[in-house]
């Protein structure tokens, strides 16, 4: 596949050691060649790095290091230049306009990284590992988004259709040659077996996503408490700075304050909230409103209580508001003693103000949420939500063709439920794509990329 020649800064702009400028394209060669003092590029081997300047006319614009790679041995498998500069706001962008003015075009976001996936080098799974890297902030976010760009996530959607075409190829079979079998065996003994193997494989991988999912995205997570119990306070501690106002008055924190916490791997998207109480103050009235609000959309609630005070009745009212949601019930000011008394749920005694039991807070957070050997065992897990919602829709599709099977309906018509779920998985490795879904997924990409 032929296309133009595009450049883009790859490097974040701004002051820095070095910026890289990237083109690719039929004519990346000669176009950088126009610009560069020192060593023929047109003449040079792939994979070779040539120091010169980079000029505009008789002015030279930087010192440079630039690196040839020739087709197809290229990110994008097209040829291209990689011009290494000083950074800086500047030097950069005058490079990339001497390349537009001598033929190249701008790339649009992803236009790099769109490149290699329509050129066969990578496929979408690849592709969207590449954008979790670059936006991982743990090392436990980039672990997972490896698994795809090792190229696990094709594998193991490769392997499913396999599967399903093995079944399809048994029931064309049986199509164009109705006398081979006996339908009813068919159905019953080959084709229904099968599909309920292929069903435990997706069911085991969805069950496992959801580890993955947390891992990529997060887990919204909001503090709550009456007044005073110390939810600012186990804020700061478990952020390790003081991010919320911390005083003996009731109703110093009268807005929501967020915060992303990176707990052994696992983000924490933390709100710390208005404490809930009787109060005339609208200001105060209005937090408190933010408040429930938030409990509402959280993944998981963290529900303060004095644990040297016995239950209040806003602590039995949080406990009742809050019973239907995950949460974690945590035991402040241990260092005052123990007199709260909570039937049949565990409380985590922690001192905040002294830094102490937060590592308890942290285990029961994998616990709920997290299958810790998966990571252990270098499980290929899911994380993308585009490639768990395919992969639902693929369950959907095959629990309707072993519907179809037990009710004995024809071949042919089970086969339709299986081509569906065969064209859900290409869609997670890109093999069947729309535009609008090609153009949507790399538009999120940055620009050089």
């Amino acid at each position: 596949m032929i296309f133009d020649t595009i450049v883009g800064i790859s490097t974040k702009l701004g002051e820095s050691a070095v910026s890289v400028v990237r083109i690719s394209g039929e004519d990346s060669i000669s176009i950088a060649d126009k610009i560069f003092r020192g060593k023929d590029l047109k003449s040079v081997q792939s994979h070779s790095t040539h120091y010169g300047t980079i000029v505009d006319g008789d002015e030279m614009i930087d010192e440079v290091m630039v690196t040839i790679f020739l087709n197809p041995r290229s990110f994008t498998t097209e040829d291209t230049v990689e011009i290494t500069c000083h950074g800086g706001y500047l030097i950069a962008n005058e490079i990339v306009k001497l390349l537009l003015i001598n033929g190249a075009r701008l790339a649009t976001n992803g236009e790099f990284t769109r490149r290699a996936y329509l050129n066969g080098r990578i496929d979408l799974t690849k592709a969207e590992s590449i954008m979790d890297m670059i936006s991982a902030k743990t090392r436990t976010q980039l672990q997972v988004a490896t698994f795809a760009l090792k190229g696990d996530i094709f594998s193991l959607v490769k392997d499913l259709q396999d599967d399903l075409l093995n079944i399809i190829a048994q029931i064309e079979v049986n199509i164009d040659y109705p006398e081979y079998d006996d339908a009813i065996v068919i159905t019953k003994e080959i084709i229904k077996p099968k599909i309920e193997e292929l069903l435990a494989k997706i069911n085991t991988t969805i069950k496992h996503s959801s580890t993955g999912k947390i891992i990529r995205e997060g887990i919204k997570t909001v503090i709550i408490g009456r007044p005073n119990v110390g939810k600012s306070s186990l804020l700061n501690s478990l952020l390790k700075e003081d991010k919320a106002i911390v005083t003996e008055i009731s109703g110093t924190t009268r807005d929501l304050i967020e915060a992303e916490l990176n707990l052994s791997g696992i983000i924490l998207k933390l709100i710390d909230t208005a404490g809930i109480r009787e109060t005339e103050d609208i200001v105060e009235k209005i937090g408190i409103e933010k408040t429930k609000k938030a409990i509402e959309e959280a993944a998981l609630v963290l529900l303060v209580l004095d644990q040297s005070q016995s239950l209040t009745i806003l602590d039995k009212e949080l406990l009742d508001l809050t019973k239907s949601k995950p949460r974690i019930l945590i035991g402040n000011k241990m260092d005052l003693g123990k007199i709260i008394d909570i039937q049949g749920e565990s409380i985590i005694p922690i001192s905040a103000k002294d830094k102490v039991g937060l590592e308890l807070i942290e285990n029961e957070v994998k616990k709920l949420f997290i299958d810790e050997s998966l990571i252990d065992n270098h499980e290929t897990i899911l994380s993308n939500t585009r490639h768990i919602s395919k992969l639902e829709e693929t369950k959907k599709n095959l629990e309707d063709a072993l519907q179809a099977t037990l009710e004995l309906l024809p071949v042919d018509m089970i086969e339709i439920d299986l081509k569906n779920a065969w064209h859900n998985l290409g869609e997670i490795t890109g093999d069947i794509a729309s535009d609008t879904l090609i153009q949507t997924l790399f538009s999120r990409f940055c620009l050089g990329k």
